[in-house]
């Protein structure tokens, strides 16, 4: 909760014993809590959640935002695919489930849901 609330600056919604809600930019995150064994993964692939933004500045005001609150960073802020359809800034956080997540903003928007001719998907 801390970590998604005060870090992240999710709004909360219902909450219950074994489970939360919380809004992040228009969309829902359930928490559940589980006796399951939770381990980091190495890399990016092959599980990780992401919010795309629809402007450059939101996206740099979110990475401020963890940097001062001291969240982990998988994966520093960049940018990546320069030149091509798929450029686009990029950072991603670790939550203290290991829960790996992504947030960007494409310099095409195109790049997002479109440009199906264009076969790359991540780091293929």
């Amino acid at each position: 909760k801390e970590f998604y609330v005060q870090g992240l600056g999710c709004t909360l919604g219902r909450e219950t014993e074994n489970s939360i809600i919380l809004g992040l930019y228009g969309h829902q995150l359930v928490g559940h809590i589980t006796d399951m064994l939770l381990t980091a993964q190495r890399g990016i692939y092959p599980r990780h959640f992401g919010i795309v933004f629809s402007h450059l500045d939101m996206w740099q005001k979110l990475d401020q935002r963890a940097t001062t609150q001291q969240l982990s960073y998988h994966q520093p802020a960049k940018q990546r695919f320069l030149g091509k359809i798929t450029e686009h800034y990029t950072f991603f956080l670790e939550d203290p489930f290991h829960n790996l997540l992504e947030f960007k903003y494409y310099v095409q928007p195109v790049a997002i849901l479109g440009a199906q001719n264009f076969d790359l998907i991540g780091d293929q």
